[in-house]
């Protein structure tokens, strides 16, 4: 019972934590947006004041669908954390495998693919559309990646592959596989849906997409499950190629740095339209993962 209760209150925990560092992460992405095109830009907090303001608001509906694809959305990336090592926190990161991760990771599309049915909006459809079409571009190199990692160290844990780069920081994966390192970055940008992979929000020309008719508190809960996928995105990358961490304050700052040279990368490039995005995937990330993949296992 006591570990039944220990349990439960460290995933509170560790949920809120990314909840309130995913959103501090997007308030420092939106200052270093602002800085890069000479503009002051809002303050680090404002994520906060959206959240709140967002949740004290009264919301539209548009039936059972619409509702239980935002709570789907949430939910599928607050599941996934059981499967990701935070530094030294951890809840079921022994077993979980990374495959196990993207499929949950999965969750979250779906549902807000659910939502946009709902909602019956064409601009959300459009939005959902294009973004399930790019996971199907940034995917594959992705997987192939991984494969070539499992491979290498025989194991598909996630807490596995961090301890085989124990040691030294020359035994990373950045180091040891530059180039693997280097697509999955790339991938990266792409899974968090910054420039020039956003095509799938594209506020000037769908309104935003997927999120166009949410408001009030299912807005709300999809920023909520938006700062908790950078931090699962962001921590995956750490322990996969930067070796993770031994305490949450290392593992943060490298969370931060990723993020910080993700964002600053964002905004040096235009949209790409969402086949020329995928056309990219399968290009040239696809094909450097390939031969890397290829290395590893000759």
């Amino acid at each position: 019972m006591i570990d039944i209760i220990y349990r439960i209150g460290h995933f509170v925990l560790i949920t809120v934590f990314s909840m309130a560092l995913g959103l501090l992460f997007m308030g420092i992405a939106r200052k270093i947006v602002a800085r890069i095109q000479k503009r002051y830009g809002p303050p680090v907090y404002q994520p906060y004041l959206d959240v709140l303001k967002l949740f004290g608001k009264d919301a539209i509906t548009h039936g059972f669908i619409f509702d239980f694809g935002a709570i789907m959305a949430l939910g599928g990336v607050i599941a996934t954390l059981f499967f990701i090592p935070l530094g030294s926190w951890q809840l079921y990161s022994m077993e979980g495998t990374v495959i196990l991760v993207i499929y949950l990771l999965a969750i979250a599309s779906l549902g807000m693919a659910m939502g946009t049915v709902g909602s019956g909006n064409p601009q959300a459809s459009v939005g959902i559309s294009r973004a399930l079409m790019q996971m199907l571009g940034y995917e594959l190199p992705y997987l192939v990646i991984l494969f070539a990692l499992i491979y290498r160290y025989q194991t598909s844990s996630v807490w596995g592959l961090m301890q085989a780069q124990a040691g030294s920081f020359l035994n990373w994966n950045l180091f040891a596989y530059p180039l693997m390192a280097a697509v999955a970055f790339v991938v990266l940008i792409g899974m968090m849906g910054k420039k020039p992979f956003d095509s799938m929000i594209a506020p000037s020309e769908i309104g935003s997409g997927p999120v166009v008719e949410s408001g009030g508190k299912y807005l709300g809960m999809l920023l909520l499950q938006k700062s908790i996928t950078i931090i699962i995105e962001l921590a995956l990358y750490v322990n996969l190629f930067l070796g993770g961490a031994e305490n949450i304050l290392i593992f943060t700052f490298k969370m931060l740095i990723v993020w910080v040279l993700a964002t600053m990368f964002g905004s040096l490039f235009p949209r790409f339209r969402i086949e020329d995005g995928i056309k990219f995937f399968w290009k040239w990330p696809l094909g450097i993962a390939i031969l890397q993949a290829i290395y590893i296992i000759t």
